[in-house]
């Protein structure tokens, strides 16, 4: 019986089986350190939900990958343009973040997951106003289930914690990183403008890079990888994520609604994906495409990644965004600030799609965007 239909007896020992996983403060590594042979009732997902994980898809070229110094740049902001308006992600290599920067950024997530206790249970929080903070799954008490992962989480622009709030781990490595990750988002965001027909600064003028937030994802060896996820099929919510990962791979994109393809791991690369404020914005132009990572079927190496996801800033602005069209296209979205829209999402969570609620009419066919004024 799926848990969102459990009777009240059992739905109150599910609540007190997250409750006691949730004051431990040790995450899911606390788990597999405890020795867990099975995967704990919270963690088991629905045989609906499971539909396809044991299937690997390896499709050369379904993510493209892009040269950000492509010597000629109209190559570059086509494979953009196409990458953005169809499967929703693509690679960037030739950044000029340096390979050192990104293998120690991991190297550090791993060494702050796999160090004392201590350290993660001093910054254990579910409050997000807290700019450095570890938990396992934000949306824990809302979800149908949990999902195999624990999250490191830090507020890096505007006004990032100051240094000696971060964990040792991490703490000389965390701010280069972030202004380094900043620039390669700025750069694509650029192309991202030309590609709908806009300056290269129109979309960092509308503050879409204002506000910075890594998330740094700790996946441990599960025990029955079958019955669970990382993270389960979601989007997105804000404008852009720029994602580095290690070489484990696990990253599945849903592709022409329909076909799960894996995200084969380049060394040196990023991985681009676009948000759903940009779907928004762009009135369809670009795609924001559902993605999922498979519980990690190895015995003994977690897998690791940092997420930097772009946005404006949610706390102060009040910025109405609503869809760019060229005067033929009618709207498909309403106006809405990025508060309210990141609001949806926290409430939402991974169960369902902040973008459908601003939908103006969700019978209306994807129009053909040309151009934007």
């Amino acid at each position: 019986m799926p848990a969102t239909q459990l009777p009240a007896g059992e739905a109150w020992d599910r609540r007190r089986e997250l409750q006691a996983f949730d004051d431990t403060k040790a995450g899911v590594k606390g788990l597999v350190d405890a020795g867990v042979t099975a995967l704990p009732p919270i963690f088991r997902h629905s045989p609906e939900s499971l539909e396809g994980i044991t299937s690997s898809n390896h499709v050369a070229g379904a993510i493209p990958t892009v040269d950000l110094a492509a010597p000629r740049r109209e190559d570059a902001v086509a494979l953009v343009r196409h990458a953005a308006g169809t499967v929703g992600f693509f690679q960037v290599v030739n950044h000029g973040v340096p390979a050192e920067l990104m293998a120690g950024m991991l190297e550090g997530v791993r060494r702050f997951n796999e160090g004392p206790a201590e350290a993660k249970q001093a910054i254990y929080s579910r409050d997000q106003a807290r700019k450095v903070r570890f938990a396992s799954n934000f949306d824990l008490f809302s979800s149908a289930a949990a999902n195999w992962r624990d999250t490191l989480f830090f507020h890096l622009a505007p006004d990032p914690a100051p240094s000696e709030e971060l964990p040792e781990a991490v703490r000389d490595v965390v701010t280069e990183y972030g202004h380094a990750v900043t620039k390669v988002g700025l750069s694509v965001l650029e192309l991202l403008s030309e590609s709908l027909g806009l300056s290269s600064d129109h979309l960092r003028d509308m503050d879409c890079a204002e506000n910075l937030n890594a998330v740094c994802q700790y996946y441990p060896p599960c025990p029955e990888p079958y019955l669970t996820w990382g993270t389960k099929r979601h989007t997105d919510p804000g404008f852009l994520t720029v994602l580095l990962q290690d070489g484990m791979g696990g990253l599945q994109v849903l592709v022409d609604g329909k076909t799960w393809v894996d995200v084969p791991p380049v060394p040196g690369a990023f991985i681009i994906n676009i948000g759903d404020l940009l779907q928004l914005v762009s009135n369809d132009q670009f795609r924001s495409v559902e993605h999922r990572v498979l519980a990690n079927k190895s015995k003994d190496t977690a897998r690791v990644s940092v997420a930097s996801f772009f946005n404006t800033n949610i706390e102060r602005s009040t910025r109405l965004y609503g869809p760019i069209t060229d005067g033929r296209n009618p709207p498909i979205y309403r106006s809405v600030t990025a508060r309210e829209f990141i609001a949806t999402f926290n409430r939402i969570g991974l169960d369902g799609r902040s973008l459908d609620q601003y939908r103006l009419d969700r019978d209306t066919p994807t129009p053909a965007v040309e151009g934007c004024e």
